[in-house]
C-alpha cells in the first residue's frame, strides 16, 4: 500500500505492507481525506505540533471497514466510518487522560495512507447519504463547530452569533447556527465568499478588508449591544477584536490558532465589566460526534468542500491550503 510518512521535515510517499491488526483493532481501507490547519502546524514542524521522524500525519478520513478483530463489537465488514481525532475522548468532560492520543500529530500516527489498523474505538459509523469525501471533513472541522455552536453555547432561538472567516470550521457553524436558529453574522475578505455564505443562510456579511470599521458594523446590526457569541478562528491578537464585539456576558468561543498561540494585549478591564466568557474549544467527544451525525442526517447537512487533489498531490494540496483562499474544506480522494 502507499503511505506517507514525515522524513527530514517534508512528507515522502512510501510504499508499505498492508498492517496486520491485533485483536481489538479493525483494518480500514481509506477512501476519502480532509486537511485541517493543525496538518501544516505538523507536517511543517511548528512548536508542540513538531512530530517524530515517520510520523504518519493527518486526522481526518473516511473508508470502509474491511476486516475486524476478534476482540472487536462495534462494526461489521463493510461498515463506513470515519476516524476520530481524540479517539479517547469517548464521553463526558475533557480531563487530560481523554488527550494523550491525538491521531496523526506529534504523539501518535494518523490515517495519510491508503489502509489504517487502529483500535475499534478509533472509529465511528457515518450516515448513509454523506459521500466519503463529505464525511471525511467532519471529525475536526464539523466537531469543533458542533462543540463551539451547540454543545457548549448557551444561546437561544434569535440570539446573535459572530463567525470569523469562510473555512472549513467557520462554515459549519454557519450552518448549525442556521439549525439553532441563530441570527448569524459572518466576515470575511472575499465579496465572492460572503455571497455564497448568503447562500449557506448567514443573515448579515461583512467584507473586513474593505469595511475597515467593521467591528461598529456588527455593532450597529446588534443595536449598539454586541453579539451573543464570537466563534473566532484566527485567536491570538484578534481575541480583541472579538472582545470589542461581544455584549456583556458574551462568550468568545477559540477554535483556531491561525494567527499563532499568544494572545498579545488584551484589555483585562475589558473582560471584567463585560464578565466576558473566553473559552477554548478542543474539538469534541465521541458522544457528541454521535449527536452531531444524527443532526446532520436529520437536516440532510451537507459540508462545503472547495476542492478534492488526488492522493499523489498531497503537498500541492497542503500549500493550497496555506494560501489561505479556500471557501470550505480541501479533500484528497484516493484511488479504488
Amino acid at each position: 500500500m502507499k503511505i506517507y510518512r514525515i522524513q527530514n521535515n517534508k512528507l515522502e510517499l512510501t510504499e508499505e505492507n498492508i498492517p496486520n491488526i491485533k485483536n481489538n483493532e479493525v483494518l480500514v481501507k481509506i477512501k476519502a481525506l480532509s486537511l485541517n490547519y493543525r496538518d501544516l502546524l505538523v507536517t511543517e514542524g511548528i512548536a508542540h505540533w513538531k512530530p517524530k521522524e515517520n510520523r504518519v500525519p493527518f486526522s481526518d478520513a473516511a473508508g470502509e471497514i474491511v476486516e475486524i478483530g476478534e476482540s472487536t463489537s462495534r462494526f461489521k465488514v463493510g461498515d463506513r466510518v470515519t476516524s476520530l481525532i481524540l479517539p479517547n475522548w469517548e464521553q463526558g468532560k475533557l480531563s487530560p487522560e481523554k488527550i494523550n492520543v491525538a491521531i496523526g500529530g506529534a504523539s501518535s500516527d494518523g490515517v495519510l495512507a491508503e489502509y489504517v489498523a487502529f483500535p475499534e474505538n478509533y472509529f465511528c459509523k457515518i450516515p448513509d447519504y454523506l459521500s466519503y469525501e463529505e464525511a471525511a471533513t467532519l471529525p475536526v472541522a464539523a466537531l469543533t463547530a458542533w462543540n463551539a455552536v451547540i454543545e457548549q453555547s448557551n444561546l437561544k432561538l434569535g440570539n446573535t452569533i459572530l463567525i470569523i472567516g469562510t473555512g472549513g470550521v467557520s462554515l459549519f457553524a454557519l450552518q448549525f447556527a442556521k439549525l439553532a436558529g441563530y441570527n448569524i453574522i459572518i466576515t470575511s475578505s472575499s465579496d465572492d465568499k460572503l455571497k455564497k455564505a448568503r447562500a449557506l443562510g448567514a443573515h448579515h456579511t461583512i467584507n473586513y478588508k474593505t469595511h475597515k470599521d467593521w467591528i461598529q458594523e456588527v455593532l450597529d446590526l446588534t443595536a449598539g449591544q454586541g453579539v451573543d457569541q464570537v466563534v473566532d478562528v484566527v485567536g491570538g491578537s484578534h481575541i480583541s477584536e472579538s472582545l470589542k464585539c461581544i455584549k456583556s456576558e458574551g462568550i468568545i468561543s477559540m477554535v483556531g490558532v491561525i494567527d499563532g498561540t499568544t494572545v498579545g494585549s488584551i484589555n483585562t478591564g475589558t473582560i471584567m465589566y463585560k464578565s466576558a466568557k473566553i473559552q477554548g474549544i478542543e474539538t469534541g467527544s465521541t458522544e457528541m460526534y454521535q449527536r452531531m451525525l444524527i443532526a446532520m442526517d436529520l437536516h440532510k447537512v451537507n459540508p462545503v468542500i472547495e476542492k478534492i487533489f488526488a492522493f499523489d498531490k498531497v503537498d500541492e494540496a497542503l500549500n493550497y491550503l496555506k494560501k489561505g483562499s479556500h471557501f470550505g474544506k480541501i479533500c484528497i480522494e484516493l484511488p479504488e
